[in-house]
């Protein structure tokens, strides 16, 4: 609804408020939503007319609509509840459990079934939370207050709690105006009209022939409260009218039906109701360009009638025709298929299966693309640097609706539907599988910040676009909900929600014809849709051939529109439209019969269409319908490829089926690569030249020659960090670069020396210096052996060396809304009413000489966990244990949920086996010997489809999910001179990408390549953090790797290099004078917060830690070359690994 219309609504309410029609009134802020009127919600509720109540919130929000909503919901239907109690009417208490507060018990069952036995009750008061309840008015108004805050704090109450200040009887003034400008407008005025109806516009009779004269004062100002008005004539506001049977851009029978109100008389000086179907004439018959009048320098739905009071004043503007079905002429072919892009010329390993790309609308290097795990990346094809990469996480699951954090817990699994550039390149919008959609601000390089996050739709989020109705750049969802919702790109806010669809909108294509902004949108059922910016209906209801997944794309200049889809039955569809008749000009032949999965496509140049089908590419000329060429990209393309052509028609990104995407480049593209290379090559020669003189004249240089050598030769003093050893460069080969070096070379030397020079690893000394909170315990100090948050993020549960689980929890408050585990407030150690706690089986074995273990289900509903006895499944809401398994010996010393199925569990044993558990069967399903020590670590991979395991014996292997037989393994390998230690735990863990693993080994931090198990990265203690590791985790976002020392230190490294950028001392989390033998065991990173960690200590303590509000990060990256102090530096392995061996 427009904000006039709206306004009007208002006018109405205060009308009908001074006119006592006050049921009506309420009725009308219900079923508008507008406003709601807190005093009238006030009074129901203090009368307990709680189904009114209801029905007027219904207007505003819905029980799942947020969290606030939810709580609403929950405290009304709470009270209800405690007065059937207290009246003793146990019929209306039950009928109110069932039909009312069931809702509630998949969000938090513990608690429905507390309000459940309340009915065992005799008095609910004995029930010691509810033993200060007091009469029912009493407590009816306690309850309003917490109402009150929870409806001011919902945003969707937002700027709906206050009405607008209006001038008393503002509807009425509006109308005498209008009327009489009318009475003036009459041929024949009278002196005192008579007004007796509205319903028409108003005319005075002729007096006897003769005119009279104009009044000279206002013949209506006195016109009484209660009499008659003349005719509302055309105000500002759309007549509410049902959508015309005319369809958008000529598609329409009757594109100009006829007006529901009489028109204006000519000269009038208001302006006509906006004309929708004007506006589709236009596009059906293109106007004079804009600026041959001001009054036309921005179409809008006014239009029509501002040209006609444009004529009517003298001013005659020019209109040209064209035939209706006229096509614009294009120009003969002036390309050849050579300039396709055709030549593989880069790959990239993705990681995961990649389901969207985009390229930059201006950087014609810069690739994004969005993967089936939720990931999202930026690549540079010309360097092939993966610039910028986030996994997907939730920014702020306070906001989110219940439908979206029930999904979420239901099944975390995430996959990106689209993703895709904004027309300047400045932000990026990504549509999730579920419910959500990111956006982010881009600045170049990996500049990549959180711009958004949108709750956009009921289910998965099907496409995003972008686009800029009213000059105004907007976002464009479509979802499993049925429906197309317009965001301000903005501020987030929703604009427009397009409903009319009778399936799951599948895409969503806007564009604009001059100025006139639409979008065409198919849904899964086969029908296409075309919409303009208003809430009059869809323009267009045609079905798609195929009947199924169909997605439409305008040519680069956006003068011809195609659409590809397939059906149901596998049969592929490409076709050209003819929008002045919504009809197919053209199909195009060449698809296989039937396509395995729903086949893409994409324009390029004006002149070229290409599809992934059939395991290749395949080219149409836009205006021949048989096939132009067919490619296939040197194999390795899946059935139904994803394409995507950068803005100029060099280069084409297609997907393959290893999850990885290969560049294909037309001869302009190739030039382009080696323009890029070249300037790389110049870049490593520099680097070479400033190299020591007398290095140059000693020996024959090869550049970065340590970085070859340092895994055998021990630390190196150069801090090279590349993924990729440099080949070796001659002298004489340097001499030749060196004819090619130009002036400002040498400024950026100095400039990167000076950066280096500048840069250092930031230390923190002092507990000022960042946040931490000792986590409150009044239990048995003994040390802790585990320790991890939940998924939700919003508490920790820590095993202690005696067999006893803590869990701490955050409580949401005013001061904390998110209930997130922050190191701002101190938590609650929680236990539930029976006060027992949850200790695991210890078989007559004294735990401290056992190896704990500890798994947390998705939903964090259960805990697994095991102390040297039984493995023990325990409930989280009441701490019972609900099972055991698995009697030792041997004891089970780490445990892994399957990620596809948390009936499977992977459980390391102390004698270096592996059990395939099934819990619902109560069966060990396989058995995995490589190992010759106890298992320590235990990994899962979606993307490989494998578990790693890491053992003891210093020993990673890796092995098939499908079969359970082993694929790899390796021995991990100390740098010469030093010797592994023959007993200490190795620990792996999965980066988001799920193809590299950190590796983490009391002598040294690894980063391998799970797919090959090669190591790409090494980190050896050293200086300042010299001291034994005795933990270490990726962050949420695994862009840092947190470690913990044996010296009471934490290091905060960099998690795609292993650079260190920050050191805490002990004395941050440890008071003054606390023993040197105190460090944490282990550490945990937050799920959602990548800045935060928590600690276990040796005397028992947990402690989170973050940085200051105002820092926000730990230290800050050190430069991207590698001139920092070598000492300090990771070390990159070469690609043969030839420090390590592999094992037998």
């Amino acid at each position: 609804m427009s904000s006039l219309s709206r306004e009007l609504v208002f006018l109405i309410l205060q009308f009908l408020d001074e006119e006592k029609f006050k049921e009506t009134v309420h009725k009308l802020e219900q079923e508008s939503g507008f406003f709601f009127n807190m005093k009238y919600f006030e009074d129901q509720v203090q009368a307990g007319e709680w189904e009114e109540v209801e029905r007027y919130l219904s207007g505003f929000t819905k029980v799942d609509d947020n969290r606030y909503s939810m709580k609403i919901f929950f405290e009304i239907r709470k009270q209800k509840y405690l007065e059937a109690l207290d009246k003793q009417d146990r019929a209306k208490a039950v009928e109110i459990l069932v039909k009312d507060l069931k809702v509630f018990s998949s969000f938090n069952e513990e608690l429905y079934k507390e309000i459940t036995q309340l009915l065992t009750l005799e008095n609910f008061r004995e029930n010691e939370q509810l033993s200060k309840y007091g009469e029912t008015k009493s407590a009816r108004s306690i309850m309003l207050l917490e109402l009150k805050k929870l409806i001011e704090a919902n945003p969707l109450f937002r700027e709906k709690l206050v009405f607008p200040g209006l001038k008393p009887s503002r509807l009425r003034t509006l109308i005498n105006q209008s009327l009489n400008w009318q009475h003036q407008l009459c041929k024949n005025p009278r002196p005192n009209p008579d007004i007796k109806t509205l319903f028409v516009d108003h005319t005075c009779g002729p007096q006897n022939g003769a005119r009279a004269p104009p009044p000279s004062t206002n013949p209506l100002s006195g016109l009484p409260k209660g009499g008659a008005f003349p005719p509302l004539a055309h105000g500002p506001f759309p007549p509410a009218a049902a959508p015309s049977a005319g369809a958008l851009a000529g598609w329409m029978a009757n594109a100009n039906p006829a007006a529901p109100h009489p028109g204006v008389a000519p000269g009038s000086a208001v302006l006509a109701a906006p004309s929708n179907q004007a506006a589709a004439a236009l596009l059906k018959r293109p106007r004079t360009p804009p600026g041959s009048n001001s009054a036309l320098d921005y179409q809008s739905a006014d239009s029509e009638h501002i040209m006609k009071r444009v004529r009517s004043a003298g001013q005659g503007v020019d209109e040209v025709s064209y035939p209706i079905g006229a096509v614009p002429s294009h120009p003969p072919p002036m390309y050849s298929p050579d300039e396709l892009p055709k030549a593989v010329a880069r790959t990239l390993n993705q990681g995961s299966c990649v389901m969207s790309m985009d390229f930059h609308p201006t950087q014609q290097m810069i690739l994004l693309v969005g993967t089936n795990v939720g990931d999202i990346a930026i690549w540079d094809v010309g360097s092939k640097d993966r610039l910028a990469h986030r996994t997907f996480k939730v920014w702020d699951i306070s906001v989110c609706s219940m439908p979206m954090q029930a999904a979420l817990v239901k099944d975390p699994a995430v996959s990106v539907n689209r993703c895709v550039w904004s027309p300047d390149g400045g932000l990026l919008g990504v549509a999730f599988s579920k419910h959500v959609v990111h956006v982010y601000a881009y600045a170049g390089g990996n500049d990549l910040r959180h711009h958004l996050e949108i709750d956009a739709h009921i289910g998965g989020v099907n496409d995003l676009a972008f686009s800029h109705p009213n000059k105004l750049l907007c976002i464009i969802t479509c979802g499993d909900d049925k429906t197309i919702k317009v965001w301000d790109a903005i501020n987030g806010r929703r604009q427009y929600t397009f409903e009319g669809h009778e399936a799951p909108v599948y895409s969503v294509c806007p564009h604009h014809k001059e100025s006139i902004q639409f979008i065409f949108s198919t849904a899964i059922d086969g029908k296409i849709k075309a919409w303009l910016y208003d809430l009059m209906g869809s323009r267009v209801d045609y079905d798609a051939p195929g009947q199924w997944c169909t997605t439409m794309a305008y040519s680069a200049d956006g003068t011809r529109l195609f659409s590809c889809g397939t059906s149901k039955e596998g049969e592929s569809f490409l076709v050209e439209w003819n929008e002045s008749e919504g009809k197919i000009k053209r199909t195009y032949l060449g698809f296989r019969k039937r396509s395995l999965g729903v086949v893409q496509f994409d324009t390029t140049r004006n002149h070229f269409l290409a599809a992934g089908d059939e395991f290749q590419i395949k080219f149409w000329d836009m205006d021949n319908t048989n096939l132009l060429t067919i490619i296939d990209a040197d194999g390795g393309l899946p059935a139904s490829p994803r394409l995507r052509f950068n803005k100029e028609g060099s280069l084409l990104a297609v997907t393959t089926n290893d999850n990885g995407i290969k560049i294909l480049a037309n001869a302009d593209g190739m030039r382009l690569l080696r323009a890029i290379e070249s300037r790389a090559d110049q870049t490593r020669a520099f680097e070479a030249i400033r190299a020591p003189a007398e290095s140059l004249a000693s020996k024959p240089l090869v550049v970065n020659a340590m970085v070859g050598a340092s895994a055998a030769c021990g630390p190196s003093t150069s801090s090279a960090v590349s993924d990729r050893v440099s080949p070796a460069v001659s002298v004489v080969g340097l001499n030749a670069m060196e004819n090619n070096i130009t002036v400002d070379v040498k400024p950026r030397i100095e400039e990167a020396a000076d950066k280096a020079k500048v840069w250092k690893m930031t230390e923190i000394l002092e507990s000022s210096q960042c946040r931490t909170v000792r986590l409150p315990d009044n239990l048995p100090a003994s040390k802790v052996s585990r320790l991890i948050y939940t998924n939700a993020g919003i508490a920790l549960l820590a095993l202690a060396s005696n067999a006893v689980h803590k869990l701490w929890k955050w409580q949401r408050s005013d001061r904390h809304p998110t209930g997130k585990a922050t190191a701002a407030i101190s938590p609650q150690l929680w236990q539930p009413a029976s006060g027992i706690l949850m200790t695991n089986d210890v078989n007559d074995t004294n735990p401290e000489d056992a190896v704990p273990c500890i798994a947390l289900s998705k939903n964090d509903s259960y805990v697994m966990s095991a102390s040297g006895g039984k493995v023990s499944l325990f409930n989280m809401m009441t701490f019972k244990v609900m099972t055991t398994f698995m009697s030792p010996p041997p004891a089970a010393t780490f445990l892994a949920f399957h990620p596809q199925d948390n009936n499977i569990i992977a459980i390391g044993m102390e004698d270096s086996t592996i059990h395939i558990y099934n819990v619902r069967v109560d069966e060990v399903k396989s058995k995995l010997k490589g190992h010759t020590k106890r298992i320590s670590g235990l990994a899962f991979s979606n993307a490989l489809n494998v578990l790693v395991s890491s053992g003891a014996d210093a020993q990673i292997c890796v092995w098939s999910i499908e079969g359970w037989e082993k694929r790899k393994s390796k021995i991990l390998q100390a740098q010469a001179g030093r010797a592994l230690p023959s007993m200490g735990d190795t620990r792996v863990q999965f980066h988001n990408d799920q193809v590299r693993l950190l590796v983490v080994h009391e002598s040294q931090l690894a980063i391998y390549d799970a797919a090959k198990l090669e190591r790409i990265r090494q980190w050896v203690p050293r200086d300042s953090l010299s001291a034994s590791i005795s933990n270490a985790t990726y962050s949420c976002d695994s862009q840092l790797v947190y470690a913990s020392f044996c010296d009471g230190s934490v290091g905060v490294f960099e998690g795609e290099t292993l650079r260190p950028r920050c050191r805490l001392a002990p004395s941050v989390y440890l008071p003054a004078g606390a023993s040197s033998s105190i460090y944490p065991l282990v550490i945990a990173a937050h799920p959602s917060e990548p800045n935060q960690f928590a600690l276990g200590l040796t005397d028992g303590c947990v402690q989170v830690v973050e940085p200051l509000e105002s820092e926000g990060r730990w230290g800050s990256a050190p430069p991207p070359e590698s001139v920092t102090n070598g000492s300090m530096s990771a070390v990159p392995s070469s690609n043969a690994s030839n420090s390590e061996q592999a094992a037998r």
